[in-house]
């Protein structure tokens, strides 16, 4: 003999349920993969340019040009000279701050800003000044108004005194 057969309807749900869930899991997965593939470049900037590598920093100045050191430090600027004459110079800048820095030039012969650089990496600026004074701070995350900020002056004969601040109090050297 053989045993009925049980022919009431099997319960299907748990099975569905897990079709279920594997159908939201999949798409919310692809999506957060697409989101991290995309994902902000951190710049703060706005830029979806992605990443990029900044120009090496040219270790001799351009042709004609007079190199002048920058240090930028966290929060101040100390150029290896303060008075110019007017000609093209490069501005070889070197981060010694823990923070990310740039180097910006703004006055008679126009605005110019070197690529930002993190601790420990360097770059050159290169900039035809005009006689007339000059504003250098660093642009980077209001670094400027934490006294990354100094100003040179561009006229008559050269004078080549290195700034090495007594002081890191006073105007231009940060606090």
């Amino acid at each position: 003999m053989t045993e009925p057969r049980n022919t009431e309807p099997r319960n299907t749900q748990p099975r569905n349920r897990v079709r279920t869930r594997a159908l939201l899991v999949l798409p919310t997965a692809a999506l957060a993969g697409l989101l991290a593939a995309c994902g902000g470049g951190g710049d703060g900037g706005g830029s979806d340019s992605g990443t990029t590598t900044p120009p090496p920093a040219q270790s001799t100045p351009p042709s004609g040009a007079t190199r002048v050191t920058a240090d930028l430090a966290d929060f101040r600027i100390t150029l290896s000279q303060q008075s110019f004459t007017p000609g093209t110079y490069a501005f070889v800048m070197t981060n010694t701050g823990q923070h990310d820095h740039a180097l910006e030039i703004e006055g008679p012969g126009g605005e110019n800003r070197s690529n930002t650089v993190g601790p420990g990496e360097s770059t050159t600026l290169t900039v035809t000044l005009k006689d007339g004074t000059y504003e250098v701070y660093c642009p980077v995350d209001g670094h400027k108004d934490q006294g990354m900020k100094t100003e040179i002056t561009v006229a008559g004969a050269p004078v080549n005194t290195p700034t090495t601040p007594s002081n890191p109090s006073t105007p231009g050297n940060g606090y």
